[in-house]
This record gives structure tokens, C-alpha cells and sequence, in this order.
């Protein structure tokens, strides 16, 4: 049989001729693609058109020759090859492809142009490189372990899948990190029947105890840890490829959920375009946060279901906050106009609402301010008063300060009983002790300082609150404390005088 083109060039050592642009290649100047190891890169055509031709060349060789029109059909599967991402991409509005979509698209454009033995060899190319990836892994963890699921059903441990996520959370952070080194560490802290939560805690936690040898090691172990939030998420796991795409989708389902758990504001739902602002998310910002900043959104920040399960990913926890700031915007049509500007500032880290604000914007209950003062009244109506107003505002994550320099001091007469006052220090334990009880929300500390001013009568008991000796039921451990320093005091010190209580 006479040889086709592409074998004569092969022969003769002549230069391939160029490559036809295949008709919608201007469509994907700016898609992107995600390879298999989670490498983001630009949409290149030119590959497609080589793969198909080796498919081509492989399958003519085994059969007596390569057509001499070989390029015209390659570039016609092409077109075909692009036609499906084109119309994936019209359906889905999203400009990344992951490599196994632009592979199955492959197989269904040469089937389409009726290369229908050309299909299948690439069918069988496919499966063989998998199987190659799956058996090289398998070297490398000899022991079989199973994995205990929430549910208690144990399934066996796809040792592949474990690497390709340790490849993939490398991916990009040069040669500081070393994927093989730490796929090895996780499997050596594996044990037989291991739950799945404790399997994700080690793999993050073996990224995070490399941090000192290379500070990449940090964003491996936060892409190991925003793998584990995914999964709580979208409840099922997932990968980095199909995490981009359903991004916008999860913004719907956000406010949805948060609603019915009674976590966010109703009115999150009819004030928004949420298609727009779905598509407005940049899920590649993600990768800006490191370990410790992705471990606190994750412990603290996140919205949580009535169980306790995460229903934030960290761009949907900006695009939640910039909502609620924009909720009561004046111009309703520009509501999200506002949402995605104040989300840009946020998620681009150019600018930072407080911890009130992150926590409770978009909720039910949008408390936003960090810092409350107030000025306690001497009798017990206000003093109490006061202790339940900070019990309330902690419990909207607000920070507390109180000026008891007003409430009489130890010994004072008290008119009402004849009595003698016991002086701020009893109360201010009684406050200390509301700042741990009222933690708010659950999130944090509570936040609480007390002020007195340098003349009161107990000014030097005031002193020794933090002390670590002496009877703890005058000692305040859980609070700070601030004592104002007249200019009076500072000359009277000056001038070695005495000074006033």
C-alpha cells in the first residue's frame, strides 16, 4: 500500500506542514484548562489537533497506512472536539475545562466524524495511561487499609486517588515541596480501619509539620484542608476541576441552606441577582490563603448548619459578607453592583471587615460593630444592667469596655441599708466570668476590658486583678484591665507630692 503524507514526511525527514486553525479555536482564547495534577493552563487547541493525529498514526500504522489527507481529518475531529466544549461551555457559562472533559470530548468528536476505530484506540489509551498512574502507586503503599466513612461503612483506600491529592496540593509551588516525600510521611501515619475526618486531619497535619523545612508546605497543607471543606460542602468529594465549576452553583444553594437553618437573612434571596454574583466568585482565590489563615476561617468563620456542618467554601464566606453589607443599599438595582465591588476588596485581601462583621454580616442577626463603651452606674440596677448588656453584645461577637470609675469604692456608706460597700472588685470578677460563659457565639473568647481612673479608692486592688497569687475570688484572669493616668498624677509624681484617693 502506497504510503500516506504523514508517513513520506516521517521518511524523507521533511518538515511538517503547519497545522489548519481549526474554525472555533478564537472561541477559547480565554478558557483555561485543569490538569490532572491541578495545574491551571492556557486553552491550546494546537494540542488537541496532536493528540488526535498520534491517534491517527498509531491506528494507520497498525493497519497499513496513514491516510494522505490525515491533517483535513484530524482538524475536521477537531472541530467537532471543540463544538461539544463550546457547547458544555454555553450551557455552563464557565471558562475552565478540566483535562478528562476535553479528553471525553475527544472520544465523542472522532465518533461523530465516524472515526469510529480511532475512537476506541483513544478510548484504550486513556484506560491503559490510568492504569499505569494506578499501579505505580500501588508500589508504593503495599499494605491494604480501609477507611471507616461517617456512615461506619469501611472502604477500601484507592491508593492512587491519595497521591493524585498530594501531587495535586503540590502542584505549582516549586521545588521547595517534594509530593513524594509526603505522600510517603501520610502513609506511614496510616493505621488499619482509620476514620475518613481522621485520614484528612493527617494529611493536612503532615503538610503543616513540614512548614518549618519550607514555607510552601503551608499552602500544601491549606489546598489538603480546603479539599476537606469541599467535601463537607458539597457532600461528596470532589475535585479541584469540578470544584471551579460548581463554584457559582454553590452561592444558590448557600443561601438556600442558610435560610432554612435559620442562619441567614431572608432577604438575602429576593435583593440579588445570585446567577450574577455566582458568577462574579474567582475560586482560584482561594489559593491565597495559607495553613493557619484557611485552619481559622474553617474553625471559626464559616456559617454552620443547625448539625454543625460547614456550608461556606471561603469565597462563598466574602461573598456572604459583601451581601450583607450591600443589603441596604439605597439604589436597589445596584445591590449587586455593591456586592461585588465590596467582594472584590474582600476576597482579594485589599481590604478586611472586622470579626463582628464576618461573623454576623447576611445573617439573621447583622451585628457588625467590634467595640462597645460604656460607663457603669453606681447602684445595683446599673451595675447589673451593665453585666447583662455585655452578656448580650458578646453574644454577637462585640468587643466591651467599661469605665466603673463611677461605682463607689470599698467602705463607701451605702444610704439604703447603712451598710458598707464592697467596692468594684466582687463585680469584676462577676464580669470576668460572663466573658468566659457568653464566648461569643461559641467562636471565641469573650472580650472584655475595665477601666478605673487613677483616684478611685480601690485603684490599688485594681492593680493586682491579673495577679497570679492571692484570693482567687478577687483575681480576674479571663479579663484586662485599664487604669487612667491623669496628667494631675504624672506632675504630682514629678514633684514627689502625694496624691489623692
Amino acid at each position: 500500500m502506497a504510503l500516506g503524507t504523514a508517513e513520506r514526511r516521517a521518511e524523507t525527514g521533511a518538515p511538517e506542514a503547519p497545522q489548519p486553525e481549526p474554525i472555533l479555536a478564537a472561541e477559547f482564547r480565554n478558557h483555561r484548562i485543569i490538569r490532572r495534577n491541578g495545574q491551571v493552563v492556557g486553552f491550546d487547541s494546537a494540542k488537541i489537533f496532536g493528540a488526535i493525529k498520534k491517534a491517527f498514526v498509531a491506528v494507520g500504522s497498525a493497519n497499513g497506512g496513514v491516510p494522505a489527507d490525515v491533517d483535513v481529518q484530524v482538524a475536521q475531529a477537531v472541530d467537532r472536539t471543540l463544538e461539544g466544549l463550546l457547547a458544555r461551555f454555553r450551557r455552563e457559562r464557565n471558562l475552565t475545562f478540566a483535562i478528562e472533559d476535553v479528553q471525553d470530548q475527544v472520544e465523542l468528536g472522532l465518533a461523530r466524524c465516524g472515526f469510529a476505530a480511532i475512537s476506541d484506540a483513544y478510548h484504550r489509551y486513556r484506560e491503559e495511561r490510568a492504569e499505569e498512574r494506578r499501579a505505580r502507586v500501588r508500589e508504593l503503599l503495599p499494605t491494604s487499609f480501609s477507611i471507616v466513612h461517617p456512615d461506619g461503612s469501611a472502604r477500601a483506600l484507592d491508593p492512587a486517588e491519595l497521591h493524585d491529592r498530594v501531587e495535586a496540593a503540590c502542584q505549582g509551588l516549586g521545588d521547595g515541596v517534594d509530593a513524594e516525600m509526603l505522600f510517603q510521611r501520610i502513609v506511614s501515619s496510616l493505621h488499619v480501619d482509620i476514620t475518613k475526618e481522621n485520614l484528612e486531619k493527617a494529611m493536612a497535619l503532615e503538610a503543616a509539620c513540614l512548614i518549618e523545612r519550607h514555607y510552601s508546605y503551608s499552602k500544601v497543607a491549606a489546598r489538603l484542608l480546603l479539599d476537606r471543606l469541599v467535601e463537607e460542602v458539597m457532600e461528596r468529594p470532589a475535585t479541584r476541576a469540578e470544584t471551579v465549576k460548581y463554584y457559582p452553583e454553590l452561592l444558590a444553594r448557600l443561601v438556600e441552606r442558610g435560610v432554612a437553618a435559620d442562619r441567614l437573612d431572608p432577604a438575602l434571596r429576593g435583593s440579588f441577582d445570585l446567577k450574577a454574583l455566582g458568577a462574579a466568585l474567582r475560586p482560584e482565590r482561594d489559593d491565597m490563603l495559607d495553613y493557619l489563615g484557611l485552619q481559622t476561617l474553617y474553625d471559626r468563620y464559616l456559617i454552620k448548619d443547625r448539625a454543625g456542618r460547614r456550608l461556606e467554601l471561603p469565597q462563598l464566606l466574602w461573598m456572604r459578607v459583601a451581601m450583607g453589607l450591600a443589603l441596604n443599599h439605597n439604589e436597589e438595582g445596584r445591590r449587586t453592583e455593591r456586592a461585588i465591588e465590596f467582594y472584590e476588596l474582600l476576597s482579594s485581601f485589599r481590604f478586611m471587615s472586622s470579626t463582628p462583621t464576618l461573623f454576623n454580616s447576611g445573617t439573621v442577626f447583622s451585628q457588625l460593630s467590634s467595640c462597645y463603651l460604656s460607663t457603669v452606674a453606681d447602684d445595683l440596677d446599673g451595675i447589673y444592667g451593665a453585666v447583662h448588656d455585655n452578656a448580650m453584645l458578646s453574644k454577637y461577637a462585640g468587643g466591651l469596655g467599661n469605665d466603673w470609675t463611677p461605682v463607689r469604692a470599698m467602705g463607701s456608706y451605702i444610704q439604703g441599708t447603712g451598710g458598707k460597700s464592697q467596692g468594684v472588685v466582687p463585680f469584676l470578677r462577676v464580669v470576668n466570668d460572663t466573658a468566659v460563659a457568653v464566648n461569643q457565639g461559641g467562636k471565641r473568647k469573650g472580650a472584655v476590658c475595665s477601666y478605673l481612673e487613677t483616684w478611685h479608692g480601690d485603684v490599688e486592688e485594681f492593680q493586682d486583678l491579673r495577679k497570679n497569687t492571692g484570693d482567687e475570688r478577687r483575681r480576674t484572669h479571663d479579663m484586662n484591665t485599664a487604669n487612667w493616668v491623669p496628667d494631675l498624677f504624672m506632675q504630682r509624681v514629678r514633684a514627689r507630692e502625694g496624691w489623692t484617693l
